[in-house]
């Protein structure tokens, strides 16, 4: 699959098989992720990778899309590393071109991935959940799997509306 065609063709997967990831292929998303740009190659990311069923039950009650967590074989939550800051925007710009890695990378392994923004709301209640410390700060939720079905097309505005004269 070429870049152009994984970009053009990935989806936002909510509906997952019960087929496990493979830990390889989580590692594999994962130094996808960290090939991500960053300011001063400051690297801001850190991840904790949740595929315990009681784990993910807790986790999935942070959300109204509980049902995505619920489903999928695993999350893994995306974090900042407040202690590696240089410039906050800039950073959480860079963890946003991580998380988009994740999603290709997984998209060209045939996975499905949901990127869960809403869980933000909860983000100092997962941190609990997961022990990690304060100096991490949620950035984001993305639930894994093999999809269940085909996701749907989607269209995009024509490319003029988009563009500032």
């Amino acid at each position: 699959m070429d870049l152009e065609e994984a970009i053009i063709n990935k989806r936002s997967v909510r509906c997952f098989n019960k087929k496990p990831v493979n830990i390889d292929d989580i590692q594999v998303l994962l130094m996808a992720a960290v090939w991500a740009p960053s300011g001063l190659n400051n690297q801001p990311w850190r991840f904790k990778v949740v595929n315990e069923e009681i784990r993910k039950e807790r986790l999935a009650g942070f959300t109204k899309y509980s049902y995505i967590i619920k489903g999928a074989p695993v999350s893994i939550c995306v974090f900042l590393d407040k202690t590696a800051v240089y410039d906050r925007e800039k950073d959480i710009m860079a963890i946003g071109a991580c998380i988009q890695n994740i999603l290709l990378a997984a998209h060209a392994m045939n996975l499905g991935s949901c990127w869960l923004g809403e869980i933000l709301n909860k983000k100092d209640e997962v941190r609990e959940l997961l022990n990690v410390s304060p100096e991490f700060e949620l950035m984001a939720v993305i639930s894994l799997g093999y999809p269940k079905g085909i996701p749907c097309k989607v269209s995009r505005k024509k490319m003029e509306s988009f563009i500032l004269r």
